[in-house]
């Protein structure tokens, strides 16, 4: 069976994540147990928060087992990798990161999804989606998700 989850936003603690491995063969590749993951979702307490108007937002959710350090890039407008693509679409997308920014307050329950990635020996989530939660229950939700995926979900792909 194959052992990839790396199409899926797998829903990990950020215990879990930061112990994570970076794959020897694919440099965007990470893995645990065995299983090959590139994109994550965690949800926790924005501790830290730093704005480059135009370039970035790098930020930290804290779920009580460790800080993930995040990066929301701002900078389609600039970037070549987006100068391929249509303009209106690069303003949509630089709309909704710059939304998705000013959204992130220290103290907010942030959840972000995006691709695992690592800046400087340092596992981060380049954050593809960042929502702020509203529902006081929202973490320990996030905990009894990842306790059960990785018992009966992700546990299972590997028999």
């Amino acid at each position: 069976m194959d052992k990839s989850l790396s199409l899926v936003h797998v829903k990990l603690l950020a215990f879990d994540l930061l112990s994570l491995a970076q794959a020897p063969t694919d440099p965007q590749a990470f893995s645990r147990d065995g299983f090959s993951l590139s994109r994550a979702e965690v949800l926790g307490i924005v501790v830290s928060r730093e704005l480059k108007p135009g370039r970035f937002l790098k930020f930290a959710v804290d779920d009580g087992t460790g800080c993930v350090p995040c990066i929301l890039w701002l900078n389609h407008a600039t970037s070549p990798y987006f100068a391929r693509q249509r303009p209106q679409g690069v303003r949509l997308i630089a709309d909704v990161a710059n939304d998705q920014a000013s959204l992130v307050k220290l103290g907010s329950v942030a959840r972000v999804r995006g691709r695992i990635t690592s800046y400087r020996g340092t596992v981060q989530i380049t954050a593809s989606s960042v929502a702020v939660e509203r529902d006081p229950n929202a973490e320990v939700l996030h905990w009894l998700d990842c306790l059960r995926l990785a018992r009966r979900v992700y546990g299972r792909l590997g028999s």
